[in-house]
């Protein structure tokens, strides 16, 4: 099974998150990252154009064997799968459309949703932002494991598996631990999937179908572009919470690895992501960074100091200490 992990609790901290002082002492000094703010208006373009690519992908793969399907899926569209997810967490932010044009946002974050398979769109920003707004709080924040993923997945061989297993426990986690109603939007969501998914079933058959599922589920488990999941918040040295990566596989992930700065600043669409840290690098530059998702998943699976606990955790205000 390989080294048992070292921790047998999460780090507790009863310090604010990090990210609301800095951003305040950031603006005072470089007032003129408030420019940055707003949308970008390139990107639904290029989200568009990733949702058209998928759709040639998928007529292109109809008559095709398991073999070419299950390759295609993980080398092709499930990255574009991965980076359609991250499409969906800029428009959780209402960074496609602006702030002003909300709805915009959500429409266009379930076309985004199509080729994904599962309908998430929705339902993901409404836990998303409370990520931001209390990170590390141990009700709300639903992006750290629970006792029992932690306890179960305590090895070299049941951390490999949890990675496998990761999309699984990052869909289900919110709806079990933080059930929230579900509201009109979210209904319409799953209406407008299921009744795509139906279609793709019914024309191109039940390998396509497969093909957007599997895709999605892969590149977000054991994946290159999954790693930015456990790099951007698991303690891999000890007291800090929020990891960035610079590395290439930003230029196909709305540079999601630029997790500092978006944290710092949510307001900030990805494309301008690189210009807060060019602007205020000396906030940036000297806090620990990651250069390799592949590393860090690596490192994730075989170090035993790292692990499902390896995440700062707050007591929730509602709750008795």
């Amino acid at each position: 099974m390989g080294a048992h992990v070292s921790r047998s609790d999460f780090e507790w901290t009863y310090t604010e998150e990090p990210h609301a002082s800095r951003r305040k002492e950031i603006l005072a000094k470089y007032p003129q990252i408030k420019k940055l703010f707003g949308y970008d208006p390139n990107f639904k373009w290029v989200v568009t154009a990733m949702v058209l690519v998928q759709f040639v992908t998928i007529y292109l793969l109809i008559g095709q064997s398991w073999t070419t399907i299950l390759l295609v899926a993980y080398c092709f569209g499930g990255v574009i799968n991965h980076s359609l997810m991250l499409a969906i967490h800029e428009l959780a932010h209402n960074l496609g459309f602006g702030h002003n044009r909300p709805m915009a946002n959500r429409v266009f974050g379930m076309f985004a949703n199509l080729p994904i398979g599962l309908p998430f769109s929705v339902t993901f920003k409404y836990y998303h932002l409370e990520h931001h707004r209390y990170q590390g709080d141990e009700k709300l924040d639903t992006d750290i494991p629970t006792y029992v993923e932690a306890k179960l997945f305590c090895t070299t061989a049941g951390k490999f598996m949890w990675v496998v297993l990761q999309p699984l426990f990052y869909a289900f986690r919110p709806v079990v631990t933080y059930p929230k109603p579900p509201t009109l939007l979210e209904l319409i969501n799953v209406a407008i999937q299921l009744t795509f998914d139906g279609f793709v079933w019914y024309y191109c058959g039940g390998r396509i179908l497969a093909y957007m599922f599997v895709g999605s589920l892969m590149a977000m488990g054991l994946h290159p572009v999954a790693g930015h999941f456990i790099s951007e918040h698991y303690m891999f040295r000890k007291g800090f919470e929020t990891y960035s990566y610079y590395g290439c596989l930003n230029w196909i992930t709305f540079n999601v690895g630029y997790h500092n700065e978006h944290h710092d600043f949510p307001a900030v669409p990805g494309s301008r992501l690189p210009e807060v840290k060019r602007i205020a690098a000396e906030y940036y530059d000297n806090l620990p960074q990651h250069h390799s998702w592949i590393s860090v998943l690596y490192d994730f699976i075989t170090d035993p100091d790292i692990g499902p606990y390896a995440r700062i955790k707050r007591k929730h205000r509602g709750l008795k200490t």
